[in-house]
C-alpha cells in the first residue's frame, strides 16, 4: 500500500500559521527566548503589551506568566 501523502493546511489553517510565526519573530526581535516567544505567539496574549512589558524592564520569564 502505498504511503499516503499529508494534505496541504486549508488557506485557513495557513493564515494562521503565518500570524504565529509573524508574531514569533516579533517577540524573538523584543527579546524574549524562542521557547516563550512560541508560548506567546501561539497564543490570545496581546502582542503589544507582550513587547511593552520587556521595554519597560519586566524579565520575560515573568512577561510570559503574566500574559499567558
Amino acid at each position: 500500500m502505498p504511503a499516503q501523502k499529508a494534505s496541504p493546511p486549508s488557506p485557513r489553517e495557513d493564515v494562521q500559521q503565518q500570524v504565529i510565526d509573524w508574531r514569533h519573530h516579533v517577540l524573538a526581535e523584543a527579546g524574549y527566548t524562542d521557547e516563550i516567544a512560541r508560548s506567546i505567539a501561539e497564543s490570545d496574549a496581546d502582542l503589544h503589551r507582550a513587547v511593552e512589558l520587556l521595554r519597560l524592564g519586566c524579565e520575560p520569564e515573568v512577561a510570559a506568566r503574566i500574559l499567558v
